[in-house]
């Protein structure tokens, strides 16, 4: 595997953008993302479909056509840029020392072969050297490893015939039979229940205690980051818009849409009659996104600043907290004013 220093992120992502040329115009899926991730620890990766979560994800692994997608700016995993290396080094790397847990395990695992199958073939690829029995030993420790019973009976049945909790445990072992010091997890849990949720997720955080993986969580369920991860990055429109600890971004959010996506969630400990306040209006089309700040069209506090948001795109800024970030025109009084009258009391920012 690729070493790093201790003391640097496993993974650094430094003015990311991908656009897609289409008969519509040029789709600007992400435009200009930086973040960091180190060993141990997980990012949260927040935002409406569209905000161009899934196509970061996908950039990192350099899973993108080529032909039709153009990739610019830097993908460091553990020291090694990754933007512009060739496809077969990359491929070499994907599923050694980084890989990726899929949405939907049903689609990504294949009908025809059996689940302990595909795993050991996972695990053949980066150790040609082995033979059949031992990838077959290693698929069934992993099975094993993530709480699925009779391994090795489950090691010969197909994708059909698993849960989909099992099959999304089946997913996160073939995902981890090559130890990958970095794993991304795209809405892992959306297509299960709660109570299996809460296994995966457990799951996940002691397989990552266990091999101290730098995790990507990628989800639109803030339930689910304030449980897991240990960092946010919100993104909007294809940019970041607000990042920090899970804390500052959770617990004194500084920017609108957080405050929108805060009060669109139901939550146990408010009034029950109280109803949920989505965001106004539809995400903007990546085509053609607005001008200046792209959240300004849904935005409740467009008009505090003048022109600005309309003619201005806002930057990330300090918020305040070492480490926290925000891209938004509203002066800081203001935005912690608003949040302390508006959001903080009544969890609607009106």
């Amino acid at each position: 595997m690729v070493e790093s220093s201790s003391r640097d992120p496993y993974l650094r992502v430094s003015d990311l953008r991908v656009r897609f040329d289409t008969e519509d115009g040029v789709v600007r899926a992400v435009d200009g993302v930086s973040f960091a991730v180190e060993r141990g620890r997980t990012l949260g990766i927040v935002g409406e479909s569209g905000s161009g979560k899934s196509v970061t994800s996908l950039a990192i692994l350099g899973l993108h056509n080529s032909r039709r997608a153009d990739v610019s700016g830097e993908i460091s995993v553990g020291g090694r840029q990754l933007v512009g290396l060739p496809e077969e080094e990359v491929r070499r790397l994907r599923g050694r020392d980084m890989a990726m847990i899929f949405q939907d395990p049903l689609s990504a695992l294949h009908p025809y072969y059996s689940v302990g199958r595909q795993i050991a073939e996972a695990y053949r690829v980066h150790h040609p050297k082995a033979g059949k029995r031992e990838a077959r030993t290693r698929a069934v420790d992993m099975l094993q490893r993530v709480g699925i019973p009779q391994p090795a009976k489950r090691f010969e049945q197909y994708p059909h015939e698993f849960s989909g909790g099992m099959r999304q445990r089946a997913m996160i072992a073939m995902a981890l039979v090559n130890d990958p010091d970095l794993l991304i997890a795209d809405e892992p849990t959306t297509a299960l229940d709660v109570t299996v949720q809460a296994q995966i997720l457990d799951l996940l955080a002691d397989l990552q205690e266990e091999f101290r993986s730098a995790i990507i969580l990628i989800t639109h369920d803030l339930g689910v980051v304030a449980q897991v991860a240990d960092d946010v990055l919100v993104m909007y429109g294809g940019r970041a818009v607000e990042q920090g600890s899970v804390g500052q971004v959770l617990r004194a959010p500084q920017h609108p849409y957080t405050w929108g996506l805060l009060s669109s969630v139901p939550s146990l400990h408010g009034d029950a009659d109280a109803d949920l306040v989505p965001i106004p209006g539809n995400p903007p089309s990546l085509i053609n996104l607005p001008s200046g700040c792209a959240f300004h069209p849904r935005c409740r506090y467009a008009d505090v600043n003048g022109d600005r948001s309309r003619t201005q795109v806002p930057e990330l800024r300090d918020a305040g907290q070492s480490g926290h970030r925000v891209a938004c025109h509203l002066p800081v009084a203001k935005r912690e004013l608003i949040y302390q009258q508006d959001v903080a009391q009544t969890g609607v920012a009106r």
